[in-house]
């Protein structure tokens, strides 16, 4: 039997497929501008860089690494958020999710595509501004770790597309304004979870302590995957490669669980 080898597989359609989608939703938010926070993010940098030696003479260089790595934070953050919420509402709201859906894509295939298209973009914009930041940091002579940098920043972009993840699947059942607010509230929560786990332990009481590993145990565990403060000392402070490797899983299989939600939800839909 003769096999022609350049027959696509169905593998190779349902990821083509994925791909097309992903694109589509990176070439819609660069539309938007949002390459522009890039520009903001020098803005911050340059003018931390030129003040801060005129207020913190001796502590400057922590405190621009400080700045730098919270700033990348934070603009990701706007954008997971902002951005991710809205996705699946406004394929709808602009009926393109119709021409979709006519065509063989699955719910699975739009979800995990509109969630690649946004990680792209906050790789896009992770490593722009990570560039930005390296240059100014030799520009200032500032004494950092190459290495723990690019883990913390690695680290932060997996963060930021499980948030993203989040943001998706709150979007898909509710409005965007609420699955805003409910999405910054699993960030905060998530970052703050060890902490409500331990407030639960002191408190004595079971039935808190009950409720409090039971929000440690469906909220995302955020501090496995935050290592900007450890970064900024170098790589002595950060966790050993087995324990990064082990949250970098975490993570992978957080947002796994996210879109696998999200696909389940969007395929009850009624359009």
């Amino acid at each position: 039997m003769n096999i022609d080898e350049n027959k696509p597989t169905k593998f190779d359609s349902i990821l083509g497929r994925i791909l097309v989608i992903a694109s589509h939703v990176f070439r819609e938010i660069i539309r938007d501008r949002v390459l522009y926070l890039v520009g903001l993010f020098a803005i911050i940098l340059i003018g931390s860089a030129g003040f801060l030696p005129l207020v913190a003479a001796g502590a400057q260089d922590k405190i621009l690494l400080d700045i730098g790595l919270a700033a990348m934070g934070i603009i990701g953050l706007i954008v997971a958020i902002f951005i991710g919420t809205g996705l699946v509402n406004k394929e709808i709201e602009k009926r393109t999710v119709l021409v979709l859906i006519s065509k063989p894509v699955s719910p699975a295939e739009f979800i995990v595509g509109e969630h690649l298209g946004l990680s792209a973009i906050l790789a896009a914009l992770l490593i722009s501004m990570s560039a930005i930041y390296l240059l100014s940091l030799l520009f200032t002579q500032s004494s950092f770790s190459f290495l723990s940098i690019l883990t913390a920043v690695f680290f932060l972009w997996l963060e930021l597309s499980l948030i993203t993840a989040v943001a998706i699947v709150l979007g898909v059942f509710t409005s965007s304004l609420i699955a805003t607010l409910l999405t910054f509230a699993v960030y905060l929560m998530g970052h703050l979870s060890p902490d409500i786990v331990k407030l639960g332990n002191l408190a004595k009481n079971p039935t808190l302590e009950m409720v409090t590993q039971g929000i440690y145990l469906i909220l995302p565990d955020l501090s496995r995957l935050d290592l900007k403060n450890q970064a900024i000392y170098g790589l002595t402070l950060l966790p050993n490669s087995q324990t990064l490797f082990l949250n970098f899983l975490y993570g992978i299989v957080y947002i796994v669980l996210l879109l696998a939600i999200a696909t389940v939800i969007f395929s009850r839909r009624q359009f």
